[in-house]
């Protein structure tokens, strides 16, 4: 099974659109890390009850909080649990993050890294979603920011021109 660790945004996003099964369907299971766990489950909303009911989403600890030091200057608390996550034995195959400083980083660790974005475009190879554009009109409804260039090579990447 791959080794797949996610961070607060994907989950909170495609949870408020009814669609954390995208997770699931593409990856079985998923890591978060306890900072992210908090984060997600800190409100007690839709989102905290769709977190703690899926069986499929496993909470780790880090092990050592000292290497917390490393990343604090410009990553949240999540991230830097997500980077450290990733680094462990086993290292993960994906770490999915929308950060833009947290993917540079996730990058230059040597890490696989995709968006929300990205599951959607993968969703949508697999079969998982019949069309990419749907989610994030949705997603854009709910407070997910994504440029208008963006989301024009998004849907073109995804054949769906606008």
């Amino acid at each position: 099974m791959r080794r797949v660790i996610v961070n607060s945004t994907p989950l909170i996003v495609l949870c408020k659109i009814g669609r954390l099964d995208i997770l699931k369907n593409l990856y079985g299971e998923i890591i978060i890390p306890q900072a992210v766990f908090s984060e997600v489950t800190a409100k007690k909303d839709s989102v905290c009850r769709q977190i703690r009911e899926k069986e499929w989403i496993h909470v780790e600890q880090i092990t050592d909080q000292s290497d917390k030091k490393m990343y604090r200057a410009k990553l949240h608390d999540g991230e830097v649990e997500v980077m450290i996550l990733a680094q462990g034995m086993p290292k993960a195959d994906l770490v999915v993050i929308d950060d833009n400083a947290a993917k540079k980083t996730a990058k230059y660790l040597g890490l696989t890294v995709t968006g929300t974005i990205g599951v959607l475009l993968r969703a949508k190879e697999a079969g998982i979603i019949e069309n990419v554009s749907p989610v994030i009109k949705e997603m854009k409804q709910r407070g997910f920011y994504i440029s208008a260039e963006l989301e024009r090579i998004v849907l073109k990447q995804a054949n769906e021109f606008l």
